[in-house]
């Protein structure tokens, strides 16, 4: 039976991640769970999983857990540790031979970075990890000997696209994007959309920043960054296509035209089955997909001119550096700000771009390199908010 390690096992990827663990529970057992401050669902997590370790994001979610699992009446408490240490000490834990990465954003980078250290399977759904260091990751999982496989839908459909295929066959990677809910928009409609509208995903259920990320199409723009380290491309031979109908996950062409393309229902168990059980795929517990019922398979080139973020991504990735990590900072900055009404949808690309003008280009040489190149963009767009709501309320 193998073990596994979660990083973020309340959120959506952590929550189907268990669901495949409880089918194939003959093959798997939880080791660790790491959480932040989603504590009734974590005690929950803890009462039938029974992991040996859990984390939560500071002490006071510690001291709540603790209490919550007493009166739960789970006698075998797990060891409970908090924070960036606590997680890293997750997806070290004793045992654990694979590691789900789904914790949201720059958090992840530091506990991915430990599992892949100590040569671990490191099933990744956190696609800034990549985004920020992903020289970094790579490098670390060569000498390691570590397996980093993708579970996000798109990469995971481009991994399995590329089974038994050689690379230097291989002439571009296609990742497929639904478009979002302001696909059909005008620029005026994109501008003034609500938190509540860009929250209305047209295909996936997903937490509320990958579904602004959507909605921006940034989330595309961080997978083409995350699709260079994964599969050793260049951004020239990575494109976007948006398909509407979310059937095809991802494709690739071959040298000699040939387009290979992974189609399935729109359900992340899936790929999250896959990752857990390669090289071998089991039975699923999910619909087979019925072709017959699909009356057209859409694609089209993305709009840059209302979705302007697909172009930073790809500015960032041809600069190199840090320049990917202050675009991932930058942006989820945005992304809180517009979520707690402080800016406007269009906004977001606006700030992230200033942010990414204003930046002097360092080689990411090291974890504290691009931590620092994070925690710059971060300061530096926060306060580029600040000023200009002062200036709105007040005047210049």
């Amino acid at each position: 039976m193998k073990q596994i390690a979660i990083l973020g096992s309340t959120g959506s990827i952590g929550c189907n991640t268990l669901r495949v663990v409880e089918a194939f529970k003959d093959e798997f057992s939880v080791a660790a769970l790491g959480a932040g401050s989603n504590i009734e669902l974590l005690a929950e997590q803890v009462e039938q999983f029974r992991p040996r370790l859990v984390s939560v994001g500071n002490e006071s979610h510690a001291d709540t857990l603790q209490q919550e699992l007493k009166k739960r009446n789970v006698t075998a408490q797990p060891k409970i540790a908090f924070g960036v240490e606590g997680l890293c000490e997750v997806a070290t834990v004793d045992g654990a031979e694979i590691v789900i990465g789904a914790v949201v954003g720059a958090l992840g980078l530091l506990p991915t970075y430990r599992a892949l250290e100590m040569g671990r399977r490191v099933a990744l759904a956190n696609k800034e990890t990549l985004v920020i260091a992903g020289e970094l990751m790579t490098r670390v999982a060569e000498k390691s000997g570590a397996e980093l496989l993708p579970v996000d839908s798109e990469h995971n459909a481009l991994h399995q696209c590329l089974r038994g295929e050689r690379r230097h066959e291989l002439k571009r990677l296609i990742l497929t994007a639904s478009g979002g809910p302001f696909r059909n928009a005008s620029q005026e409609e994109i501008e003034r959309a609500t938190p509540a509208q860009a929250l209305k995903h047209p295909t996936w259920r997903m937490g509320a920043k990958i579904t602004i990320d959507s909605a921006t199409l940034m989330n595309k723009g961080l997978e083409v960054i995350e699709a260079r380290w994964l599969f050793n491309c260049s951004a020239d031979e990575i494109d976007i296509v948006v398909h509407p109908q979310s059937v095809v996950h991802s494709m690739i062409e071959m040298v000699d035209g040939s387009i290979i393309a992974q189609l399935g229902v729109t359900d992340m168990r899936h790929a999250i089955q896959y990752a857990l059980t390669y090289p071998d795929r089991r039975l699923s517990q999910l619909p087979s997909l019925d072709l017959a019922t699909m009356s057209k398979l859409e694609f089209f080139a993305p709009d840059t001119n209302r979705f302007p973020c697909v172009e930073l991504a790809y500015h960032a990735l041809r600069t190199g550096g840090t320049m990917p990590a202050i675009l991932n900072a930058a942006n989820e900055v945005a992304v809180a700000a517009f979520l707690d009404e402080k800016i406007k949808f269009g906004d977001m690309a606006r700030l992230i771009q200033a942010a990414c003008d204003a930046h002097s280009v360092q080689p990411a040489s090291s974890l504290d390199t691009v931590l620092t190149a994070d925690r710059w963009a971060r300061d530096w767009v926060n306060a580029r908010i600040s000023e200009e709501r002062v200036l709105r309320t007040y005047g210049s």
